[in-house]
């Protein structure tokens, strides 16, 4: 039986990169698009609960190209597995990002929360993201992502979505694979100050993603930054375990 994946992004459903993915992976398995109307980058895991989640059916070229959802990422997931797939699914992709999603970034990152919501409805998945923001050739990255897909088929982690990260290089450029550990690369924010036609003052939020000093050539921002692909394996539970004892003592004291 044909396998069947999942593809969806956060810069909205005719992303030149959604596209490219749809392109490479569909040479192996029926891919559905459900992917947000327009772009919601940096919406983190949102999800649509105080109004109702509109679908249509998108076209391209006057065929259908998938459903496009006037919400969140982690909304198309939830709709894509829940209703619009009408059946099961074996693999959630997203992507491919415009921009890499490293380090703290990755909270905010409406890509990598798609597949860890995929992860949450136990579904296997990732994320995957070129760094670049420039026009880019997304061929090199799609390639990957079909080994990656063939991969995770091979090798399920449940409850666990990838988060990988593509050079901007030529591919034959690309120093290797690496698994690497989410750094703490973060947007080094700064706010563009206006003013409209009509004296109402507005702000731009702008900035880079800069590597603190103490960061590790072992971390995903690090590695990237070093030509090096980099698979982070991410999970939902934000709990600091090793931390639990010594806080339920501290707490048990105190209160």
């Amino acid at each position: 039986m044909a396998k069947r994946f999942l593809l969806t992004n956060d810069d909205g459903i005719y992303a030149r990169g959604l596209l490219a993915l749809y392109q490479e992976l569909s040479r192996d398995a029926e891919c559905l698009i459900v992917a947000p109307e327009v772009e919601q980058s940096a919406v983190g895991h949102a999800i649509t609960i105080s109004r109702p989640l509109m679908v249509r059916k998108a076209k391209k070229n006057g065929g259908f190209l998938g459903y496009a959802v006037l919400g969140t990422p982690a909304d198309c997931v939830k709709i894509g597995l829940g209703e619009l797939a009408g059946g099961p699914v074996d693999l959630v992709v997203s992507g491919i990002n415009r921009g890499a999603n490293v380090g703290i970034n990755v909270l905010y990152s409406g890509t990598v929360s798609a597949a860890t919501e995929a992860a949450i409805l136990g579904v296997p998945s990732f994320a995957i993201s070129l760094d670049t923001h420039d026009e880019a050739d997304y061929s090199a990255a799609a390639r990957f992502a079909r080994k990656m897909a063939a991969f995770i088929l091979e090798n399920p982690l449940p409850h666990v979505a990838l988060n990988v990260n593509v050079p901007a290089v030529p591919e034959s450029e690309i120093k290797g694979v690496v698994v690497a550990r989410q750094g703490r690369a973060r947007l080094m924010e700064s706010f563009d100050k206006r003013v409209d036609p009509r004296e109402n003052i507005y702000y731009w939020l702008a900035g880079e993603t800069e590597l603190p000093p103490q960061e590790q050539d072992d971390t995903d921002a690090g590695a990237l930054k070093r030509g090096m692909i980099t698979v982070t394996p991410i999970h939902y539970d934000l709990t600091r375990h090793d931390l639990l004892e010594g806080l339920r003592t501290r707490v048990k004291e105190h209160f």
